[in-house]
């Protein structure tokens, strides 16, 4: 239940599973997926997956981070402009929702979007049409919305700061992505997919996952979760050619002496 190639969710845990799980059944549906977890744990992967998996996969993947977008940006980033709509608007362009027509506008970091964005997302989401700045006339477009959060959802709408409605549109599947930590059992297999990728990259023979170096790994708990995992590979690999993984320090401004509190963050 993972896959060969680099860039492919893996895992063989019981949590892991059950997350693969429910993406395939989300895959075979059209309905709207949210896709919950810290950060650095494959949330885009998954949004990949979903997208590859589902009946929209000859049709464009698009994604957007809600986040990176400035507030007097959002509208032409997300719906696009008309030529001489707007001071600077010298071409017309298409937004994401366009762009993503007749396939999957993946929404990352959708927690941390603007308020004010909230609503027009929520209209286009809704009723499949948006107004494009400068058009006299709604466009319709038919996109499938996976959309991925490291947000307590709950408490920023407690808070005011996310709005309850968009939230349900949002998620209408959510599926749960487990932290490095709660899935030890699979930084083995893990180790051995990126060291042997990051090997090839660089021209190295695949190192060998020791029972010492699994060890060490899976005491450690990666706030950073799969994406530190990778990095800490990649940079044993650079500094130390030929050791191996054996010389591997694991977050050296943290040191490996005790299990780290918990932290966050491609893998998504």
């Amino acid at each position: 239940r993972g896959a060969a190639a680099e860039g492919m969710p893996l895992g063989q845990s019981p949590a892991w599973l059950r997350t693969m799980r429910m993406v395939e059944a989300a895959a075979a549906a059209d309905s709207p997926v949210l896709l919950r977890g810290e950060s650095g744990t494959g949330k885009e992967l998954l949004a990949r997956l979903l997208h590859e998996k589902g009946s929209r996969v000859t049709g464009p993947y698009v994604r957007v981070n809600c986040a990176a977008v400035p507030l007097e940006m959002w509208e032409s980033e997300f719906f696009g402009h008309r030529k001489g709509s707007f001071t600077g608007a010298t071409a017309d362009r298409e937004g994401r929702f366009q762009l993503a027509d007749g396939g999957t506008l993946f929404l990352d970091e959708v927690g941390d979007m603007p308020a004010p964005a909230q609503a027009k997302l929520l209209r286009a989401i809704q009723d499949g049409e948006f107004d494009r700045v400068g058009d006299e006339r709604p466009t319709s477009v038919d996109v499938r919305i996976v959309a991925a959060t490291n947000s307590d959802l709950e408490s920023e709408i407690q808070a005011g700061r996310f709005r309850q409605d968009l939230y349900y549109r949002l998620a209408v599947l959510q599926v749960p992505v487990p932290p490095l930590r709660e899935r030890p059992e699979d930084i083995p297999l893990l180790t051995k997919h990126f060291a042997a990728a990051v090997a090839a990259r660089l021209g190295q023979p695949p190192p060998d996952v020791t029972a010492e170096v699994a060890a060490r790994l899976m005491a450690y708990d990666w706030p950073g979760n799969v994406r530190e995992l990778r990095s800490a590979i990649e940079r044993a690999l650079i500094l130390h050619p030929g050791e191996g993984l054996e010389s591997l320090d694991v977050a050296p401004e943290a040191g490996l002496a005790a299990p780290a509190a918990s932290g966050d963050s491609e893998l998504n």
